[in-house]
């Protein structure tokens, strides 16, 4: 069964990329519009549930240690949030084209749970992120996601795009993107442009499991205990990370990132830490995971950010 409604119609076919969707459905220039209005907030760590790339989260508006879901240093990526209209349960997902299919099931999956027993709603869908970028990654995973969403079998309402060329600005000739990050206020169900300084605990980990190519899209919180979970996990050793390392900054930029000419300026610091932190644990699975244990994070009641729970 394929079922995307766009602009309140059943979809037989899925669009190919935003270009198509707009030239169709132009409604969905507006509401993009919309959101390109608001300011960028930039949002401290008391509350917020930061999901990295290739990580997704899920949870419901009365729950007492999330206040906002939120995703940042987006460039070709996109920021996917689902939400249940009768509950206000809401997921979200930061993909980069990788382990798409299972991560939108489970996002689905998630919400559809969260809102047993609420009243009747649609599940609505939102998208963010990617630009008109030079080698048309933006476009692929949006289409990549948007096929996911089409191969559901309950019936999802895309109610906002905000990617592509409407997300594309042009500074010094080049594409940049627009909006780069967004918070979900998980009470209202509000999306406002946003960026994180705080990423949150584990984030060398977390960055690791992508820099060396694991697949999957990581559901990183319990909202029924109100635990953050991270992992456990494994990653293959990542060969001539020593050689990595001794690189300059601009040849880390060009090898490593989907779209150099764009990215956030401590994208270079961020990539030379996980590398370290790859080079120091080659094998998860031994020297972080201990036993196999996830690292589980409660909300402090006082500080209001993540601290680990010890065994």
């Amino acid at each position: 069964m394929m079922v995307l409604v766009l602009n309140g119609v059943l979809q037989e076919d899925c669009p190919h990329d935003s270009r198509s969707l707009y030239h169709t459905h132009p409604v969905y220039r507006e509401t993009a519009a919309q959101l390109l209005g608001v300011p960028n907030k930039i949002i401290g760590p008391v509350g917020l549930l930061y999901v990295q790339q290739r990580e997704l989260a899920a949870t419901v508006p009365h729950d007492k240690n999330v206040s906002i879901l939120g995703a940042d240093d987006v460039t070709t990526c996109l920021i996917v949030v689902v939400r249940h209209s009768g509950s206000g349960a809401v997921a979200m997902a930061h993909l980069d084209g990788s382990g798409t299919d299972e991560a939108v099931c489970t996002m689905v999956q998630r919400v559809q749970e969260l809102a047993l027993g609420y009243p009747e709603g649609r599940i609505e869908l939102q998208l963010i992120g990617g630009f008109n970028d030079p080698r048309h990654y933006s476009d692929e995973i949006f289409y990549n996601v948007m096929n996911s969403f089409h191969k559901q079998p309950v019936e999802i309402d895309l109610t906002l795009a905000c990617v592509g060329e409407l997300n594309t600005t042009i500074r010094g000739g080049i594409h940049w993107p627009i909006i780069y990050g967004v918070g979900v206020n998980v009470k209202t169900g509000e999306i406002f442009p946003s960026t994180f300084p705080d990423k949150g605990p584990d984030h060398s980990l977390r960055c690791a499991r992508y820099l060396t190519g694991v697949p999957q899209v990581l559901d990183i919180y319990d909202c029924n205990l109100g635990l953050l979970r991270i992992g456990p996990f494994n990653y293959e050793p990542l060969r001539g990370v020593d050689l990595w390392l001794e690189q300059t900054d601009d040849f880390i930029l060009q090898h490593l990132s989907t779209s150099p000419e764009v990215e956030p300026p401590h994208f270079v610091m961020q990539v030379r830490a996980t590398l370290r932190y790859i080079q120091e644990n080659q094998f998860p699975a031994v020297t972080v995971f201990r036993d196999n244990r996830p690292h589980y994070y409660r909300r402090d009641e006082h500080a209001g950010t993540w601290t680990p729970i010890r065994y």
